[in-house]
């Protein structure tokens, strides 16, 4: 389950990062759980193996592309397709694998090395925490996030303060494409489809350039087949001459004419073949341009929806006012996984609308027993898909499955996420009563 990066991030590693947001194994509690300092501090590079377990899920989705898991993950796990098995099967057996020990884990090793390796290089010259620490900020600053996080990792010169943060800088730029803005994303579909069709026309324009091409290249031969039918006339021409036939030099030069008419007709349709071609070429060269102008509109419009997301995170948190949600009537939601800073802030504001938010991190820190009774009390059940393990996930479905009530993933673990939610379904509850007004004439509908 791949992490996201923001701001100059590549677009590729945007979608790798989106994926995965942060796991239970990505909680920011997590993070700073295992290693004594004498022991985070080795004198020699650490391999994965040697890195907290809690760091695994972390490393392989920011440090390793959805391609190159599918290529190593289903050598060693026969059960997986390498086709049509989802990126997040994927993601999760190899988290799963290298935090066992399993031999997979120094392929791992081996491939990040192998792809990061100028990175590593680069930080290798960093001789204590400071120099690693300004390194670090540089690559943060470039959107070079996965070499570098990868190399501070593992340098002898880490500390469990300068790991924390950057496990913090990555964590919380998983966070920060959450919520994003309707409207900016329907511009980004939009985009992408103008994209596609552009590069489709593109491939055609490509096909008829390569088509005149051809057409220009068989004038040309047919054209050096006239010069030489052409030369041959003429030396019969010249023996005609000297035969005094006088017959057969009328008929030679009559050849001679309608040859020399062909290939000034295959000549000027050459010509005509060579101003196509020359304006095709230059369509294709505004349709690059058009691409690539798409692609900056493309970009940017990213990096608004993050800091619109960002903006609004910092808002609700300095909201003091009422929820913005409706009336739940006495009802009772569980809520597995997520962040504390937002569970509380939504479980007062649950308790505003008249419902009640029951809270479990997923088995952090809660006893997984717990979630059980909590779920029987339960109308519903839900989790952020961003923020909870895998395990805690499944367990969470089949419970509700278990005793009939909605199971409902969130995309994210921020606040807009739940509200949307609560809005929704109150609005599908609101949907038939407003019908049944409708059909007696109470209310019109719309």
């Amino acid at each position: 389950m791949p992490f996201l990066h923001t701001n100059t991030a590549p677009p590729d590693f945007v979608g790798r990062m989106f994926h995965a947001g942060g796991d239970a194994c990505c909680e920011p509690g997590n993070g700073k759980l295992s290693l004594p300092p004498a022991v985070a501090a080795v004198a020699r590079r650490a391999r994965l193996a040697d890195v907290d377990h809690y760091l695994h899920c972390s490393i392989i989705g920011t440090c390793l592309t959805t391609a190159e898991l599918r290529k190593l993950v289903p050598r060693h796990v026969p059960a997986l397709d390498r086709q049509a098995s989802s990126d997040l099967d994927i993601h999760h057996a190899a988290v799963e694998l290298a935090t066992s020990g399993h031999a997979v884990a120094k392929d791992i090793n081996k491939a990040l090395d192998t792809r990061h390796a100028l990175v590593i290089k680069r930080f290798k010259a960093a001789d204590g925490e400071a120099a690693l620490g300004v390194l670090w900020r540089e690559a943060l600053a470039h959107g070079d996030v996965p070499g570098a996080y990868w190399a501070l990792m593992t340098h002898p010169a880490r500390t469990l303060a300068l790991r924390d943060q950057a496990f913090g800088d990555v964590h919380m730029l998983s966070h920060l494409v959450g919520a994003s803005n309707r409207a900016d994303l329907r511009r980004l579909s939009a985009l992408e489809q103008e994209c596609a069709r552009l590069k489709e026309q593109n491939a055609s324009q490509q096909a008829r350039l390569q088509e005149l091409g051809a057409q220009k290249h068989q004038a040309l031969e047919l054209a050096g087949r006239g010069d030489a039918e052409l030369g041959e006339l003429r030396a019969r021409l010249a023996a005609l001459t000297a035969s005094a036939a006088v017959e057969d030099l009328a008929q030679a030069r009559a050849a001679l004419a309608a040859q020399e008419q062909l290939l000034s007709v295959q000549t000027a349709r050459g010509m005509a073949l060579e101003v196509q071609l020359k304006a095709s070429e230059q369509g294709a060269d505004g349709l690059r341009g058009d691409i690539g102008q798409l692609q900056t509109e493309q970009a940017f419009a990213r990096s608004e929806v993050d800091a619109l997301e960002q903006m609004l995170a910092q808002a609700l948190q300095q909201s003091g006012g009422a929820a913005p949600l409706p009336q739940l009537r006495d009802r009772c939601v569980v809520y597995v996984g997520g962040r504390p800073q937002t569970t509380v802030v939504l479980a007062r504001w649950m308790a505003a609308a008249g419902g009640e938010l029951l809270v479990h991190d997923g088995g952090i820190e809660d006893r997984k027993g717990m979630l059980a009774s909590m779920v029987s009390r339960a109308q519903m059940v839900v989790f952020p898909v961003d923020c909870i393990s895998h395990n805690a996930m499944h367990v969470a479905k089949k419970l509700a499955a278990g005793v009939g009530i909605a199971c409902h993933p969130l995309r994210t673990a921020s606040v807009a996420s739940f509200v949307e939610l609560m809005r929704r379904l109150a609005l599908e509850e609101t949907r038939p009563a407003l019908r049944e007004d409708a059909k007696f004439g109470t209310i019109p509908v719309f």
